[in-house]
């Protein structure tokens, strides 16, 4: 099969460490000329250009300046600070701590691995400190920092909005209630685990002058969920807001200098940049895939194997856990989801349910071997091996896992809140 062929070369070329958007390119090119296609690749530039010309795509550079803002800024310390006030003394502390920092973090960063890397560098070495276990803080690390893809803003719900032509405002607002489900499991399993691995952290800030500080920071979440939900501004203005009052935040502080700034401006557009062709090069799969009339065999494909409702879901849950793996969240995202969500829909399953389900699923893979991006990063900061840092994650996928099944099954946990403020 030709598109089975491209992805071979697609495979081929990733592991011989050629940029993923040159392979999925390479790929692409193959799978084409293997099918008889190539008269369509004329139209590649227009096809690239209409994937790219999306309003919505613009929220992604901004939210991305604004974590890099954020972070330069000396937020991270402030967000830390308080959740240590917060969740400090009890049992099992730091691990909670870690975990209500990246639900901070998360509305204000909308990246795991980014989440990651910050949090790294801090709470590894003084869970430590503390008397954890080395493997466990990086586990707990690494397991907290998918909550950042899932609570708004959120740059992979931006990606899937844009891709599959959902409002990303009731993404964002979906995507809150399992954020907070996530967050309640991974606090309780820490509850369990953190007993037995660490101790209460000996100093505990003041809870008043903690918030005063993290005031700023937490408010930007606010700001932009705000806009969005009452109509004052689209997703894009609000991430334009998002920057301006980070860069302001920063300033004030007296922590965000002019080569932060420029830092700050640079990094994003490398991600960007990177982004952006990613999503170039898997439109031309996704272009391949409508010549090939995959979708209508696929959909022949359930009909015959009586794959309806429950069964399909249940299905397209093991591929993308399996596929998540292996591919980065965009990639997969732009493979697949044109693939795998209309069937969904076809039977009666709710955009926005699915569209935060898939992306959550796709997360879990951000922990997993071989490719896990979460795993790789926690395991080079923290300097904790990775097959160890991986048996640590065990406990912790096994309950994201869990929450995962838990959301499929209640779709009123992503729906409930879009609804109740009207944009569903």
């Amino acid at each position: 099969m030709p598109v089975a062929f491209g992805l071979v070369i697609v495979i081929l070329t990733a592991g011989c460490g050629l940029a993923l958007a040159y392979a999925l390119a390479a790929g692409a090119f193959t799978a084409y000329i293997a099918a008889g296609h190539s008269e369509y690749m004329a139209f590649w530039p227009q096809r690239v250009f209409s994937q790219l010309n999306i309003f919505a795509l613009m929220a992604m550079p901004l939210f991305i300046l604004t974590g890099e803002l954020m972070n330069r800024g000396g937020v991270t310390r402030a967000l830390i600070n308080l959740a240590m006030a917060i969740v400090g003394r009890l049992p099992g502390g730091l691990g909670h701590v870690n975990v209500i920092t990246s639900f901070f973090f998360a509305g204000i960063s909308g990246s795991a691995v980014a989440d990651t890397a910050a949090m790294s560098r801090i709470l590894v070495p003084a869970m430590k400190d503390e008397g954890y276990d080395s493997a466990y803080a990086a586990a707990i690390t690494a397991a907290s920092s998918v909550i950042g893809p899932i609570i708004p803003p959120s740059i992979i719900l931006i990606f899937y909005g844009a891709l599959m032509g959902v409002d990303v405002a009731a993404l964002f607002l979906g995507g809150i209630g399992p954020g907070l489900v996530l967050a309640t499991a991974l606090l309780t399993m820490n509850a369990y685990l953190g007993r037995k691995s660490g101790t209460m952290p000996s100093a505990r800030p003041a809870l008043g002058p903690a918030f005063l500080k993290a005031a700023p920071a937490l408010g930007v979440p606010f700001i932009v969920m705000s806009g969005i939900v009452f109509g004052w501004m689209t997703p894009t203005e609000a991430a334009a807001v998002a920057v301006l009052c980070a860069a302001m935040i920063g300033v004030m502080r007296g922590t965000l200098r002019g080569d932060d700034i420029l830092e700050a401006f640079k990094r994003s557009t490398i991600l960007t940049g990177a982004i952006f062709a990613l999503i170039a090069a898997a439109s031309l799969w996704s272009f391949l895939a409508a010549l090939s009339a995959l979708p209508d065999r696929i959909d022949t494909l359930i009909e015959a194997l009586i794959l309806n409702g429950t069964p399909y879901l249940l299905v397209m849950t093991l591929i993308l856990l399996f596929v998540g793996m292996f591919l980065d969240i965009p990639i997969a995202l732009a493979l697949l989801a044109p693939i795998l969500v209309p069937p969904a829909l076809a039977a009666g399953a709710d955009p926005v349910h699915i569209g935060v389900f898939v992306c959550f699923n796709l997360c879990i893979g951000l922990l997993t071997p071989p490719l896990g991006g979460c795993l790789i990063v926690t395991s080079a900061s923290t300097g904790v091996p990775y097959f160890k840092l991986a048996k640590a994650l065990a406990p912790f996928i096994f309950v994201e896992i869990l929450v995962l099944i838990i959301i499929l099954f209640t779709p009123e946990i992503v729906t409930f809140i879009p609804k109740s403020v009207g944009v569903m």
